[in-house]
């Protein structure tokens, strides 16, 4: 197949394959109160138990898969816009070029651009958050 994948495909239902080699499973024990606890949890974070007690014991304190998976939307979503809007600009830099007019809806692109930048901003503080 080649190169690996450098975006993740968000909601998949099993982690990617470990570079050198399988992953081992560690087996948890516990009632069927506290099983049935993790599934409704999983359920209502929309990943499996496994996945959720994995994300739970490798996630800094108070994040959870349901956050990550929030941010990570969010930031696609950014990546999208960000597309969009970069094609509007570089539209708008031809059209000026090429007539040596400044099209009327420019300011509304450079404002959209600067709330992109915004959401941007405030996304990468939430990836930095301790």
């Amino acid at each position: 197949m080649g190169e690996a994948k450098t975006v993740r495909r968000l909601g998949k239902s099993r982690r990617d394959n470990e570079k050198g080699g399988r992953t081992e499973y560690i087996k948890v024990w516990c009632s069927p109160e506290e099983k049935a606890a993790v599934v409704v949890k999983a359920e209502q974070q929309g990943v499996t138990a496994p996945r959720l007690l994995f994300e739970s014991a490798m996630a800094q304190p108070g994040e959870t898969a349901f956050d990550r998976r929030n941010l990570a939307q969010e930031l696609l979503g950014i990546r999208t816009l960000l597309g969009a809007v970069s094609n509007n600009m570089n539209q708008i830099a031809r059209h000026a070029n090429a007539t040596g007019e400044f099209p009327d809806d420019a300011a509304a692109a450079v404002a959209v651009a600067r709330r992109l930048m915004a959401r941007i901003d405030e996304a990468v503080v939430q990836v930095m958050r301790p």
